[in-house]
């Protein structure tokens, strides 16, 4: 999958649903099963710092093929990053931003979305090649501090992530963020009840299917 389709799928999907803990496959594959019905969430980050990510992460895309996009998040060296594009990462994402891991992804064409918290990363970043910044942890700085760095960067494609939850998720998207990663309110850390899993799957969905009906409706007035 190039760069710009995994963009736009995320972009589709709204959320990046985080699998940070106790995900072997077995466990991640039900989660997604959830997600999907639940929720329409099909875009999947397992983290390289949980057991047996890269294993989670191809049984994701065997069981779902075209039908997910499946990443690794937590990648923070060159030596992980090619290992994960190997295994078939549909993308990578980092906590943090080095140059050498953005510039050898986004050379491959496969999409980088390395953690900035200022603008000057962000803009270093962009001007790499890289076509979808995630602002970290943004949720705990809050929404202002995410408006005051995208008005300027408003050319920018932000994914929300680091706190995010029901109560600030859909703010982010209302202010401009492509999409939100969503992590430990979301999945838990592998342990959280599928019912659970499966009625905040919903609230998101409803949430962002409200926001986009009430985008069009101004669109067309």
């Amino acid at each position: 999958m190039n760069s710009l389709t995994a963009v736009d799928r995320i972009a589709q999907s709204a959320f990046m649903a985080g699998m940070r803990g106790h995900f072997p496959p077995a466990t991640a594959i039900e989660i997604a099963h959830v997600l999907i019905e639940h929720g329409r969430i099909n875009v999947f980050e397992l983290t390289l710092n949980s057991a047996n990510a890269i294993e989670s992460m191809q049984s994701i895309k065997q069981a779902y093929g075209d039908n997910a996009v499946v990443g690794m998040g937590t990648v923070l060296d060159l030596e992980s990053a090619k290992r994960v594009l190997d295994a078939g990462a549909d993308f990578i994402v980092s906590p943090a931003f080095s140059r050498s891991v953005v510039d050898y992804v986004v050379n491959q064409d496969v999409l980088m979305a390395p953690g900035v918290i200022t603008p000057t990363e962000a803009v270093d970043a962009w001007q790499m090649g890289v076509k979808l910044i995630k602002i970290f942890p943004i949720g705990t700085l809050g929404i202002d501090y995410f408006k005051a760095v995208r008005g300027p960067l408003d050319h920018i494609k932000f994914l929300a992530n680091g706190g995010m939850n029901d109560s600030n998720a859909i703010d982010f998207l209302k202010a401009g963020a492509v999409a939100c990663g969503m992590a430990n309110w979301l999945t838990g850390d592998g342990h959280m009840a599928l019912d659970v899993i499966a009625r905040r799957a919903k609230i998101l969905r409803d949430s962002v299917d409200a926001l986009r009906a009430g985008q069009r409706e101004r669109t067309t007035v």
